[in-house]
């Protein structure tokens, strides 16, 4: 391998590549390595890192004679290489290195900018390499990767807007076309609408580190002026089919037909179950302030554990302070650097989290698309990374409401030797005769390696939990930091929890109830003109698309008296807002028929339908 550019513009080039092999090394931001730093004394670089340095240097530049170890700056190695690779040695000062010209420069930006994003190594980063499916790179990365090189190359974030791009590639070319446009302004808009998104605040820098908070406080405040931001409104009564809210814009108490809430058995308010929750905490205290391991278990944890492995009909179960502890501690507690994650692009947070946490190799494939998921799968049986698979999914996802392809995802994992593990939150209580889940709705009982709830939605309390096999929940005892670092749930909250499992075996009737309720408003929305996409839970998303269209019209519907959720940025994507709308089975018809007739005329009246005739 030849380099035989002339003098100071090759001694650039070796310099910038050499720099970010040393911040793929120790972490370093590139900022900080400075030419004449001294690898030991001023950046605690040890000899077994420098050899790592000059080993991945060695490959990256493809010189066969090893490099010494006597090296000791930046600068010192710059040279070594030139001297290597028979370029004359180079007179600029490598310290301020200029920027390469064209697309050269935007593709280094982005190069520079995924490894400091992804902690991959410069060499593992393949141009034309899918973001999702081969890099593991979901959204909220891209995000960040993308202001990070738009801010290399001087563009403002307004003018990045969404990216379509699926590899470095691809990303390269979209932003080199950006630079290239003189009036790259912002979005466009008609004088007085603020175009921005939250997402044009997650990556906003500067060296105040609360600068991004002033202004997004900026933001919210018109948001909220505009009555178009109402998240965080305080309940005044409990949450059944209507509640009392107190609207902090107008200073007053306000009814509202009720849509927002996840109580979709009825439960939190179910007599049987605040009776529970009393005497538990007459009998136990408050709380009582220990971990699972350590002061914090009494009889009520242990019979709960017991009554969530029968109701979901598996040996084991262990519970998590919350739901989405369960996701952070199962994930990192079984997967490892040398292991893969299979993940659905529109998992929960939660999962995304864990995932990142557990550094293990992450793969994503598309929504519910099964062909992506084996190709996935079968690309990764080709990587010999001596680890094992895991493939997780919703059973219903939060802001879609669909359901997951279970029989599918079980057969693909059988074939090529994963593990499954399914989120049972918008399922528990759900889907299923008894309301047990996606594996029950299904037939797959047993089938799903792990089935994964919180209990904070038609359970009526707080938690999450972990069903499957006893070795592997107990496994999970001791190596999932977010159970064994954390309080457990209070004994009234267990006891509750108890409480509603005897409530839903004792009165099916509720969970039909709840799907009668489910396609009466489907269908009476559908019929309207509404996109729902493809819904089969509780969950009835009614889909807009325009942020702007979307806050406008949950502002409609909230100003006639129905509360539900307007999902943006980061709960969706940008260009897929929405509205989300929870159906429980305490809603009566006379609730329903209201429901349609708001959706319909908020609707016409912000043109996200057409006026009839």
């Amino acid at each position: 391998m030849t380099h035989l550019m002339d003098g100071p513009q090759e001694t650039v080039r070796i310099h910038r590549k050499v720099v970010g092999i040393v911040a793929e090394r120790t972490l370093y931001d590139e900022s900080q390595l400075l030419p004449d730093s001294h690898f030991e004394g001023d950046l605690g670089i040890d000899s077994v890192i420098l050899e790592s340095i000059l080993v991945s240097v060695g490959e990256q530049f493809g010189i066969e004679k090893r490099l010494p170890g006597d090296i000791t700056t930046i600068r010192e190695l710059v040279a070594r290489v030139e001297g290597a690779l028979g370029a004359p040695p180079g007179t600029a000062e490598a310290g301020a290195p200029a920027q390469a010209e064209g697309a050269d420069a935007v593709l280094e930006a982005v190069l520079a900018a995924a490894v400091r994003q992804t902690q991959y190594q410069r060499s593992q980063l393949a141009l034309d390499a899918d973001f999702e499916s081969e890099l593991g790179i979901d959204s909220v990365i891209l995000t960040s990767l993308v202001a990070e090189a738009a801010q290399e190359l001087g563009l403002p974030e307004s003018a990045v807007g969404a990216v379509t791009a699926q590899t470095l590639r691809g990303l390269a070319a979209e932003l080199a076309a950006l630079t290239t446009q003189a009036a790259a302004a912002g979005r466009a808009g008609d004088g007085s609408w603020d175009g921005r998104s939250m997402k044009d605040f997650v990556e906003q820098r500067d060296p105040d580190l609360f600068a991004k908070a002033r202004g997004f406080g900026a933001y919210r405040r018109r948001r909220e002026e505009e009555r178009l931001y109402w998240y965080g409104m305080p309940l005044l009564s409990r949450c059944e089919n209507r509640a009392v809210i107190y609207d902090e814009l107008e200073g007053r108490e306000r009814e509202f037909l009720m849509f927002a809430s996840n109580n979709y058995l009825g439960l939190a308010n179910h007599p049987k179950v605040v009776e529970a929750v009393c005497e538990a905490t007459r009998a136990y205290g408050a709380t009582h302030t220990g971990s699972r391991f350590i002061g914090g278990t009494n009889m009520l944890h242990k019979e709960l554990e017991r009554r969530l492995a029968a109701f979901k009909q598996r040996p084991a179960a262990i519970v998590y302070p919350g739901g989405y502890a369960a996701n952070l501690g199962a994930i990192s507690g079984l997967v490892k650097s040398y292991d893969t994650l299979v993940v659905d692009k529109l998992n929960h947070m939660s999962i995304v989290d864990g995932s990142r946490l557990s550094g293990g190799v992450r793969r994503i494939y598309r929504h519910n698309d099964m062909q992506d998921l084996e190709q996935v799968l079968r690309r990764g049986a080709g990587q010999a990374t001596g680890g094992g698979t895991l493939i997780v999914a919703d059973g219903v996802f939060s802001m879609h409401g669909d359901v997951c392809d279970l029989p599918e995802i079980v057969r693909l994992a059988k074939t090529y030797g994963a593990r499954v593990m399914i989120d049972d939150a918008h399922a528990t209580g759900v889907l299923g005769a008894r309301g047990s889940g996606t594996a029950e709705h299904f037939g797959l009982k047993g089938e799903v390696d792990l089935e994964l709830g919180t209990m904070s939605k038609a359970l009526a309390g707080m938690g999450g939990f972990v069903v499957g096999e006893e070795e592997v929940v107990e496994y999970l005892r001791y190596y999932s930091n977010s159970y064994v670092f954390a309080a457990n749930i209070p004994a009234g909250v267990a006891a509750g929890l108890i409480a509603s499992l005897d409530v839903i075996e004792a009165e099916p009737g509720r969970v039909k109830r709840l799907w009668a309720n489910i396609h009466a408003l489907r269908d009476r929305l559908r019929k309207a003109g509404f996109d729902l996409e493809r819904t089969g839970s509780a969950i009835l998303p009614i889909v807009i698309g325009d942020e702007r269209k979307a806050m406008e019209m949950g502002r409609a519907v909230r100003a006639r008296g129905l509360f539900c959720q307007t999902v943006v940025y980061p709960g969706v994507p940008l260009g897929d807002a929405r509205l989300r709308v929870s159906v429980t089975c305490e809603h009566t018809p006379q609730d329903l028929e209201l429901a349609t007739e708001i959706f319909i005329e908020s609707a016409t009246e912000t043109g996200v339908l057409p006026r009839s005739e």
